[in-house]
């Protein structure tokens, strides 16, 4: 049994599963797949998603599928309403958006606030220390590190600075996720707490 897990981007594509897996697994009878399908980009997902979450979940291994997971950066995507600016406002607008337009009972989307990237600042100690020794406060709760200055300008800027070099959120984001303890994002990331219960609830119920 597996999830079909829709991402936007290289760096979920090559390091999400295996960090998923690492919090799922050792609370479940048995382990469970997690099949990215990615995306170029968050137009393209928003675009495509309610075709290819149906082609899944209506097709000929769907018996074999837990749910479709759809993810998205909150930061990023410009078709919110111009009206919602905070991030509750527009994290509920665009979930039921998306699942209505998909309208189906185990198609489930969610948002990491306000990038992926924030599960990484959780745990600071993963990072060179060079890099680590000047972060700032507010990255003690990650999702605070908001629409301002997201997670990887952070880390380009801190990059940059301290190293001389730039952050590759690809190269360096799936060397951080390998490192990364995902019992203490959890903690610390309450968008992603809610995805990883959602998803071991899911998978109780079906394994």
């Amino acid at each position: 049994m597996r999830f079909v897990l829709f991402v936007e981007g290289y760096t979920e594509d090559k390091a999400l599963p295996k960090f998923l897996k690492k919090w799922l697994d050792p609370v479940l009878d048995s382990p469970v797949g997690i099949k990215t399908v990615r995306f170029e980009g968050w137009a393209e997902l928003l675009k495509d998603v309610p075709m290819k979450a149906k082609m899944h979940l209506n097709g000929p291994q769907s018996d074999k599928i837990i749910a479709v997971i759809s993810l998205l950066d909150l930061y990023g995507p410009t078709f919110y309403p111009n009206h919602l600016s905070g991030l509750n406002k527009r994290y509920e607008w665009a979930k039921n958006d998306i699942e209505n337009k998909v309208d189906h009972p185990k198609f489930f989307q969610f948002f990491a606030v306000h990038e992926v990237e924030a599960w990484l600042l959780s745990q600071p100690d993963i990072f060179p220390s060079i890099v680590r020794n000047v972060f700032p406060k507010k990255i003690r709760e990650p999702e605070a590190v908001n629409f301002n200055e997201p997670p990887s300008s952070l880390l380009e800027r801190l990059y940059s600075k301290c190293m001389g070099r730039s952050y590759k959120k690809v190269v360096n984001g799936k060397e951080l996720f390998g490192k990364l303890d995902p019992k203490i994002a959890y903690h610390k990331c309450p968008h992603l707490k809610e995805l990883l219960d959602k998803m071991l609830e899911l998978a109780k119920k079906t394994l």
